[in-house]
């Protein structure tokens, strides 16, 4: 098998974006859970959780040094050949540098969330971001996170609505390519996102209680990403497996086999 260019997964990426129907990425934390998402036949492209990366390595979300968080990313990237999208926290200190530095390990695109800082330094991080990939060559896909929700405090829901909208469309105007609004979980929430964003534009994480992805679609979201909850569900399992292990159990019959 030939494995693709970064420019090429990119350019994969882009057109999944931009395709009429959603793209669901499922978040993985290392090499053997990006095969495992990456084998099944309805996965177009792989998407880090640096909270779930963070937490294999013994680091708190958002504490993981920038070296640690590539060299993560880059096992994944290693591991599949498909368009790999990292979580790249905030982007650290210089978020044009972690760019050019991802784009270096074959990554074709990324979260980079602006922790609700100051309106025109958040905007002016994201068009460092993209200017940066422009100069490296990559039609970078980048998914432009936005805290507005997360992050509102005590303001009403409709003030953080409208925060939301007012910095997507300038992280978009930046030239980011999606914008990321965690905490959009209901058609209430994510309807004027849309509306005040575009259709095909909206990026939102599908937290437990959020809706089926085939109503996010009508709804008009682009992508839905399922953070580290993914890795929250494989944990359960283990530590399911453990209580019974200790009881009268034994490892289940229809275990997969060892490659």
């Amino acid at each position: 098998m030939t494995e693709t260019t970064t420019v090429e997964r990119a350019q994969q990426l882009k057109a999944l974006h931009e395709a009429p129907e959603i793209l669901q990425v499922v978040n993985v934390w290392d090499a053997i859970s990006a095969a495992t998402v990456a084998a099944l036949p309805e996965t177009k492209a792989i998407a880090t959780a640096g909270h779930s990366i963070a937490a294999a390595l013994g680091y708190a979300d958002g504490a993981m040094p920038l070296d640690v968080a590539l060299e993560g990313a880059k096992r994944i990237v290693d591991a599949v050949d498909l368009p790999v999208t990292a979580d790249l926290d905030d982007g650290y200190q210089d978020p044009a540098e972690t760019i050019r530095r991802a784009i270096g390990l074959g990554i074709a695109g990324a979260n980079v969330e602006d922790r609700l800082r100051p309106f025109d330094e958040a905007v002016s991080r994201v068009a460092a971001i993209v200017r940066a990939a422009e100069a490296e060559g990559v039609p970078f896909q980048l998914n432009a996170r936005t805290d507005a929700l997360v992050r509102g405090g005590d303001r009403p829901i409709q003030e953080s609505i409208d925060d939301a909208i007012a910095r997507g469309r300038a992280f978009l105007d930046a030239g980011a390519a999606l914008v990321f609004v965690p905490g959009a979980l209901t058609g209430e929430v994510i309807e004027p996102l849309v509306e005040g964003l575009g259709r095909g534009k909206l990026s939102i994480i599908g937290a437990p209680g959020a809706l089926p992805a085939a109503q996010l679609q009508e709804l008009g979201v682009a992508r839905v990403s399922y953070g580290p909850f993914t890795q929250r569900v494989a944990l359960r399992a283990l530590r399911d497996l453990a209580t019974d292990l200790y009881g009268a159990g034994v490892i289940p019959a229809d275990t997969p086999a060892l490659n």
